[in-house]
């Protein structure tokens, strides 16, 4: 009998997500990623302290609070959770945990602001990766978040999207340690998680984050 990997789905409601409440979208993402894998989906940061965090093999954040709700412990925590193995998969805002630095390095770059909501046109890069396998050129209704990559962080981007003739990352993956991260930007509401080609992302970012196979 096949052990199921265990997911833990990290969000924001109420006051502290006034713009992409977890709760809003919660239900979508576990249909998304179906019966294959044991799933818990919280709003309580605790769920990264140390004594629960190794239970998971894959973290996905959807976090919507800019103002540090994650505490310095707890961002070490998730560290060291990647560095060790674990894979961590951040949609959209879930950036916001580049309040905490080591986080932002964690993910490779920082969220630098958006142009208003639009119909933007997606495609993905040159790199063969199995996080885009089957996934043809879209078009979806998004914010157009945009990044400051570090330096130093080997980040390889999947995905692009085009405003203004210029070409922006839209999904990006890398090593950390013995650990894996993703970066998906599609996600600001539900109609994102109803297109076809981001549930067909989030799938194969949930498969490739869990898989024990070679990073490539």
């Amino acid at each position: 009998m096949t052990v199921q990997k265990h997911i833990l789905v990290l969000g924001d409601n109420n006051e502290r997500a006034p713009y992409h409440p977890l709760i809003n979208i919660q239900d979508e993402l576990a249909a998304i990623l179906g019966d294959h894998y044991a799933i818990d989906i919280t709003d309580n940061y605790s769920a990264l302290d140390p004594d629960n965090i190794h239970s998971y093999d894959l973290i996905i954040a959807y976090t919507d609070c800019w103002s540090v709700p994650v505490t310095e412990h707890q961002a070490a925590s998730l560290v060291q959770f990647v560095q060790r193995g674990g894979s961590l998969l951040v949609i959209h805002n879930g950036i916001s945990l580049q309040s905490r630095e080591e986080c932002a390095l964690l993910i490779g770059g920082k969220f630098t602001g958006h142009p208003d909501y639009q119909r933007l046109d997606f495609c993905k890069t040159e790199i063969q990766h199995p996080i885009t396998s089957g996934i043809e050129p879209f078009s979806l209704e998004e914010e157009p978040y945009q990044f400051e990559f570090y330096a130093d962080a080997c980040n390889e981007v999947l995905l692009e999207y085009t405003l203004d003739d210029r070409r922006i990352p839209a999904a990006w993956t890398a090593i950390r340690g013995q650990g894996r991260i993703v970066y998906l930007m599609p996600g600001h509401h539900k109609p994102s998680f109803l297109h076809p080609s981001c549930r067909r992302l989030i799938q194969n970012c949930a498969q490739w984050l869990t898989s024990t196979s070679s990073f490539v």
